[in-house]
């Protein structure tokens, strides 16, 4: 069984010979600890890849998404990046005033993807393979208006911030389909709705607005016979089951933000969990005993024939050791299968 089979076998509850791994390593561990990144990517291979995004015509972009300094991307968006190695953070919005809308354009660039260049990608291995894109509506929103602006926008919901929204939105559509077109396994959606504790913004804002962009995002990738996986930092657990519901087919969360038995009775084998482990706490500060804990209670409390992915994030803080642990303990509960 190749990576592929098993990653479907995995999202299917299909019985899996194993669990699948997938590291997700920041260019800030890359350029810190870079043999031992190189060590857990060859004693525990990923078994999911992401496309790389090749387009037909170059974007127009200033920096570097992860370069010190400041990056301007495809939309316009301007990111001042602190450190080597992550992104940052919009403090000017590219749409000010409302007005601004007037002369304001999604990026059609980015809907002409080099296709052939990403099928053969996909053809060059046995990986499970996700999109290149990121399909974000809510962080574009915050990164369009700034974050402290678009709670304002929220709240008072004027006829622009439809507009905007609606806008954005026929955007990424268009988005999910050309990517879906390709030979891709699934599309990749990112959106940040937790804190630590509990929503960022009501879940009424999240059903009258934004879950149905996900729902027909999710129902352009199934057309293409695609999967749907998504990312959400954060408490999410008020709108999990919705997600499964509106066809979310894995989610990669703060687990240990949430309550993992209410997951476990709500949305266990209904959706599948891509990761991860605590990187706030247990894996900068933790002992290989924590580590061993953490990955038992995720298989203990989610797993059903499937639904579980191997995967942690190496960013900031991480201690290397613990990452190589991490995957050494879902190795193990693979082998007692």
């Amino acid at each position: 069984m190749n990576s592929r089979q098993l990653v479907e076998k995995t999202l299917n509850f299909d019985s899996p010979s194993r669990i699948p791994r997938h590291l997700w390593l920041l260019p800030w561990a890359e350029l810190r600890y870079p043999e031992y990144s190189a060590k857990i990517r060859q004693m525990y291979p990923d078994d999911i890849a992401q496309a790389p995004a090749v387009f037909n015509k170059p974007l127009n972009l200033t920096g570097g998404k992860y370069k010190k300094g400041l990056y301007i991307d495809e939309w316009g968006c301007k990111f001042m990046n602190m450190e080597e190695g992550l992104m940052g953070i919009v403090h000017e919005p590219l749409i000010k005033e409302w007005s601004d809308l007037e002369t304001f354009h999604t990026p059609d660039a980015a809907l002409d993807i080099d296709t052939d260049a990403i099928n053969r990608f996909c053809h060059s291995t046995d990986k499970f393979v996700y999109a290149g894109s990121i399909v974000r509506p809510l962080e574009r929103f915050q990164f369009l208006r700034t974050m402290e602006q678009s709670m304002t926008d929220v709240l008072f919901e004027e006829p622009e911030y439809v507009e905007l929204l609606n806008r954005m939105h026929i955007h990424f559509c268009k988005e999910v389909e050309v990517w879906a077109k390709t030979d891709i396994d699934a599309i990749f959606l990112m959106d940040d709705w937790g804190t630590q504790h509990a929503m960022m913004l009501s879940p009424d804002v999240f059903r009258k607005y934004f879950k149905p962009m996900y729902k027909e995002y999710c129902e352009i990738a199934r057309h293409y016979g695609k999967y749907v996986f998504m990312h959400s930092d954060g408490n999410i657990e008020e709108i999990m089951p919705e997600l499964a519901e509106v066809g979310v087919n894995a989610i990669n969360s703060q687990l240990f933000c949430m309550d993992m038995d209410r997951l476990s009775r709500e949305v266990a084998g209904k959706i599948s969990f891509w990761g991860e482990i605590d990187r706030q706490n247990i894996l900068p500060n933790g002992t290989e005993d924590d580590i061993r804990d953490a990955v038992n209670l995720i298989y203990t409390k989610l797993y059903r024939n499937g639904g579980v992915i191997a995967q942690c994030e190496f960013g900031p803080a991480a201690n290397p050791e613990n990452i190589l642990n991490v995957f050494k303990y879902w190795n193990r509960i693979t082998q007692n299968q």
